[in-house]
């Protein structure tokens, strides 16, 4: 099974161990509403994890996947990137994401970026995972991107 196709599985499986084994130590996580990106495995792992209790209904129904780099890996190009599209639901309400992936020599996700739609389910996200971050993490810290 390709890296990509490991992550989309764990996540549909809903995982976690799986999914954190799919991602580089140094993966960064840039999410939609949220300026920093959250950097590390553990720390999106944590993201991942409350993630997945929040979206209800969660299912991928595409996936995008960008030409091979010129010259492919043994050219030094890296692996594709691929987008996986999604729907699910947050507090009732229906959400639309992309979630963009990129991978490192290893075939693990070095990089995700999240994207949401539409604003009010965006919104609400933003709103429960703050919270939910905040306790998981245990932070009052002004410096955690979850308050900014």
């Amino acid at each position: 099974m390709t890296a990509r196709g490991t992550f989309r599985k764990a996540v549909e499986a809903k995982d976690l161990a799986a999914i954190t084994s799919a991602l580089d130590p140094g993966i960064e996580f840039h999410s939609p509403v949220m300026v920093r990106p959250y950097l590390g495995r553990e720390s999106v792992a944590t993201l991942l994890g409350v993630l997945l209790e929040v979206f209800e209904d969660f299912r991928y129904t595409d996936e995008l996947v960008s030409p091979a780099p010129a010259g492919g890996l043994a050219a030094g190009g890296g692996p594709p990137a691929v987008a996986l599209i999604f729907t699910a639901r947050v507090a009732g309400k229906a959400v639309q994401g992309l979630d963009l992936l990129r991978f490192g020599d290893t075939g693990l996700v070095t990089g995700l970026t999240v994207m949401v739609r539409p604003l009010p389910a965006a919104m609400t996200l933003a709103r429960v995972v703050g919270r939910r971050m905040e306790a998981a993490e245990g932070s009052g810290d002004p410096s955690d991107p979850v308050q900014h």
